[in-house]
């Protein structure tokens, strides 16, 4: 399969960029805007790279119909954003704010305008700081916050918004937010992320059942974030820790979604979540989504590690394999993708998969007004040649979304990493389209 063409993948195949309102609005103040907790760690002393703070970003509060203007002029048909939290819940809860609503309606409809297909992750990691005062993923009450402010996205959006994504990698920002403390709001320890982990998955359905209450003609999915795991050796011990790793990344989350439960047997510190669930929850866990959005980036090579706590596994990091990495010192593996795929394909819960993000970081640079990315190109060609294998071979996979349009702030590396199909000169805001971005534009345009 040397020559792939977007003819291949059939008419009804989704092809889209992904975003996220903290990483792009910038804005982080304006028009009655609450604080978020990313808000609140990017103001703490060495938590981001090179003391970096997210708020002017890409400031696409303010050109949002430039960015969306070069959506257009890359031939992208599906643009998925997030709705930041505290631009319309200024407390998490309580009075909305009115003029929140009002930009998210104008980048809504602006979309429309341009031809091109809205599709809103309702949270993508930005918990305001009012509800993690009172404990936030951590407290039980948070059910009823999140389904609050999915309410008022479906009341104020669902006229034209069809497509929808209750959450966005719980695995994500409960490890590195609730247990490591490596993202916001800093948190460690298993007595913080066991309670998180239950309130997520009774969250994620309780929120994807209001949306369908309230918009019974959604197209209603939700996003996890996925690793291909592979032990280090067929030695029984890195075969075991391989299997942990596995049930603790890849399927923690979307198993009791499905309506399968926690995968206590592969995970024994999952026990410990006995505590937190109570009478009724069993039946409150799964919703039955329209989609489920996989984000795959590359794989993992895990090994026994007795010093490990709980999990006794632990990662050999790509650069002591010798292998090809990106910016983020992530390998560069194409068939994770395939994998990844067939693996969730496998369960026949699922209706519909789609990649809600795929994509790069390396280092570009701008010279002449040009940014010449071929790494990415590549990347991204490989990996959509496996997207594609998967799909020959019977996969339920129709959407492909690359992660990103601009290069953005990413979370605790700062503006360090560019994922962006767009380069961003962070000091005037200037855009230059990478030659990957003019490749995928040349791509979509068949």
């Amino acid at each position: 399969m040397d020559h792939l063409t977007k003819a291949l993948f059939g008419e009804d195949f989704k092809w889209g960029v992904s975003t996220a309102a903290f990483q792009i609005e910038g804005g982080c103040d304006a028009d009655g805007k609450g604080a978020s907790i990313w808000d609140a760690f990017t103001a703490k002393k060495g938590k981001i790279l090179n003391g970096h703070k997210a708020d002017v970003a890409c400031d696409f509060y303010n050109n949002y119909k430039a960015d969306i203007d070069l959506i257009k002029q890359l031939n992208i048909p599906n643009f998925r954003f997030s709705i930041s939290w505290t631009r319309i819940l200024p407390n998490g809860t309580g009075e909305a704010n009115q003029a929140g609503i009002d930009y998210y309606n104008r980048v809504i409809s602006y979309c429309i305008s341009q031809g091109i297909e809205p599709w809103v992750t309702i949270y993508h990691w930005d918990l305001p700081q009012a509800l993690e005062d009172k404990g936030g993923w951590t407290n039980r009450d948070i059910i009823e916050w999140f389904t609050e402010f999915v309410t008022l996205c479906a009341k104020s959006f669902g006229d034209r918004v069809k497509y929808w994504m209750v959450m966005n990698e719980p695995s994500v920002f409960a490890g590195a937010g609730y247990f490591f403390g490596i993202h916001a709001p800093g948190r460690t320890g298993l007595k913080n992320f066991l309670p998180v982990i239950h309130h997520i998955v009774l969250s994620m359905a309780a929120g994807a059942t209001k949306l369908r209450e309230i918009l019974p003609d959604a197209v209603i999915g939700t996003t996890f974030s996925c690793s291909y795991i592979e032990p280090r050796s067929a030695s029984k011990r890195d075969m075991r820790a391989a299997m942990v790793a596995d049930a603790l990344v890849n399927r923690l989350f979307i198993e009791p979604v499905l309506g399968l439960g926690y995968p206590v047997a592969d995970l024994p510190v999952l026990k410990g979540l006995e505590k937190f669930i109570q009478p009724g929850d069993e039946q409150n866990m799964s919703f039955d989504f329209d989609f489920i959005g996989l984000q795959n980036y590359t794989r993992e090579i895990v090994r026994y590690s007795f010093f490990t706590p709980y999990i006794n596994a632990s990662l050999i990091k790509a650069k002591d394999r010798k292998v090809a990495i990106t910016a983020m010192g992530w390998e560069v593996y194409p068939p994770a993708i395939y994998h990844i795929i067939k693996k969730f394909n496998a369960y026949p819960q699922i209706k519909k998969i789609l990649i809600t993000e795929n994509g790069a970081a390396f280092p570009d640079e701008a010279i002449d007004d040009e940014v010449n990315d071929p790494l990415r190109t590549e990347y991204l060609q490989s990996h959509l040649k496996q997207v594609f294998k998967a799909k020959q071979e019977g996969c339920r996979v129709e959407g492909y979304f690359v992660w990103t349009l601009t290069d953005n702030f990413e979370w605790a590396e700062g503006y360090h990493p560019r994922f962006g199909l767009v380069h961003v000169d962070f000091d005037t805001q200037k855009r230059i389209i990478k030659s990957s971005g003019k490749w995928y534009a040349d791509f979509l345009k068949g």
